[in-house]
Parts: structure tokens; sequence; C-alpha cells
């Protein structure tokens, strides 16, 4: 678990750093525009939120249907990897050290 939490804190650490990077000397709207309008752009962005959505997915199947997931689902589709990252610490914390607790999550409690 050790190395899975050095890597999310590096993952979170690193996006904040270029999302910090990107609002200061980029231009959203017309890179946005200009990406978007490369073959290799939109198949970028489609690579990325098909990611999303599966990661989206076990965090659906790890929380059940409440209101939490929701929220975390809208936080990677607006935040990316950055609440990714952030996702996978707080399983990792409150999972006390148990791979499979950190797996399931709340589905975990309800199947025991």
């Amino acid at each position: 678990m050790r190395v899975t939490a050095i890597l999310a804190w590096l993952g979170a650490a690193a996006m904040v750093t270029v999302l910090m990077f990107a609002f200061i000397e980029g231009d959203f709207v017309s890179e946005s525009r200009r990406l978007l309008g490369m073959p290799w752009g939109t198949v970028s962005l489609i690579d990325l939120y098909v990611g999303f959505f599966l990661f989206s997915g076990w965090i659906r199947f790890r929380e059940g249907r409440t209101w939490k997931a929701l929220v975390w689902i809208a936080a990677v589709m607006l935040l990316g990897s950055l609440a990714i990252s952030i996702y996978v610490l707080v399983g990792l914390h409150t999972s006390n050290g148990d791979w499979r607790r950190f797996f399931y999550g709340r589905s975990e409690r309800i199947s025991s």
C-alpha cells in the first residue's frame, strides 16, 4: 500500500503543478480549439474520458448509490487525474491496510 500511496501523492503533486502552470501560462479556450482541431488531440481527449468513465464505474461500485459517489464522479470529470489521485489516497487511508476493503469499499461492507 505504501507504493500505491507514494504514486498517488506523486500523481496529485504533478497534476497540481501542471494545472497551475497551464492556468498561468496558457489560454484554455484558444488552445482547446487548436487541440480538438487535430486528430490526435481528439483521440487523446476521448482516450482520457474513456479512462475517466471506467474509473468512475469503480467509484460507483465502491461507494454504492450515494451522493458521495456522484460528487467523486463529478470531481473526476472536472479535475481528472488530480481527483483520481485524491480518491485513491482517501481509499487507502480508510481501508486501514486492507486491500480487499480498498478495492470493494462500501460494497464489501454490504456483502459481509
